[in-house]
């Protein structure tokens, strides 16, 4: 498949500066987090109402003609914000330029402007590297298929995070949910958009804390290594909720997939992955009448969601979030979108 790389109407060239735009959105993980990192399967989805648009643009008149990057970040969350320039994002940039055999050495200048919040587990760093790849891919005109879009989004997440499973790297760019399972180190992990047989809605909330994806995936690995065993019994547990989920979901059968959501989050609480404030989120939205719910990505904070099975459930269960003391909410449709970034 071959990834929209354009933006209609937008003009190509502002003033002496030449711009490429790329899209991309948010992401939640439904279920699955952790073992994807060893090879599970997970299912995520895409949440179109966060989106995140990147300019790159070329100037012309820089000293030096070094090829480098300069990046900066607006956000109605956080305002604006200069970004300095990480290994990943550059060695992003070097290698796009590599593998497209790009020469031009003219100063590039990024500027993203992202509506995800960061370090929620909402898929931000992903995001913004998938717009940026698709930036530079529109301003150099050429075209990438997906498995070169992932290849270079996950240089930039693999040096943020250390070892990232790729989750974030396509469900940035998806439309609807899908089943993702890690293939080799050298191959690209296969996805599939997942069969929904149910109108649900996913409600996700904020805890206002930062979780902290990196500390947590080695914080697990580590535990692993002091308990024999322990690994196996994660994995086969997380595989056995994680194909519930999927049998549930194409069925239609809501309140049994709430069910491996629950399931899900205590398997995580158990690691020690979870915070009391998203425990206390998770009992609010269960009080409130969810059908299940967990902490969704890495943990240590971030977001948490809610299954509802309509939009007035889904208000109601968003009033007892915030209530609960979430930052902020958004519900989401778990139906294909009809967005696409690009």
């Amino acid at each position: 498949m071959t990834s929209p790389t354009s933006a209609q109407g937008l003009p190509r060239h502002f003033g002496t500066r030449r711009i490429g735009i790329g899209r991309a959105h948010g992401k939640i993980i439904l279920i699955g987090e952790h073992a994807a990192v060893y090879g599970a399967p997970a299912l995520a989805g895409p949440v179109p109402q966060l989106p995140v648009t990147a300019s790159v643009a070329q100037l012309p008149d820089a000293e030096g003609g070094s090829g480098e990057a300069s990046f900066s970040v607006t956000s109605a969350v956080t305002g604006t914000v200069a970004m300095k320039a990480t290994d990943g994002l550059q060695r992003l940039v070097v290698e796009f330029k590599e593998r497209t055999e790009v020469t031009d050495q003219q100063h590039i200048d990024v500027v993203v402007d992202c509506e995800i919040p960061l370090g929620r587990g909402l898929g931000s760093s992903a995001a913004c590297a998938r717009a940026i790849v698709l930036g530079l891919a529109d301003l150099y005109d050429r075209e990438l298929d997906e498995d070169t879009v992932f290849e270079l989004v996950q240089i930039a997440e693999n040096v943020a995070h250390g070892r990232a499973s790729g989750v974030d790297a396509l469900a940035t760019g998806a439309r609807a949910p899908f089943l993702f399972s890690a293939g080799t180190a050298d191959t690209l992990p296969t996805a599939r958009e997942t069969p929904i047989g149910l109108d649900g809605f996913l409600v996700i909330a904020d805890s206002g804390e930062a979780g902290g994806t990196r500390e947590a995936v080695e914080m697990l690995r580590a535990s692993f290594g002091r308990e024999e065993g322990s690994q196996e019994r994660f994995l086969t547990r997380a595989n056995e909720l994680t194909g519930a989920a999927v049998r549930d979901l194409a069925e239609g059968r809501v309140a049994e997939l709430g069910e491996s959501f629950t399931a899900y989050h205590e398997l995580l609480r158990a690691a020690a992955l979870s915070t009391q404030r998203i425990d206390a989120l998770v009992e609010a939205a269960l009080a409130a009448g969810s059908h299940g719910a967990k902490i969704s990505g890495g943990g240590l904070g971030g977001c948490m969601i809610a299954l509802a099975d309509g939009t007035d459930q889904a208000r109601h269960i968003e009033t007892r979030l915030r209530e609960a003391g979430a930052a902020r909410t958004w519900t989401t449709p778990l139906k294909r979108s009809t967005d696409r970034a690009s």
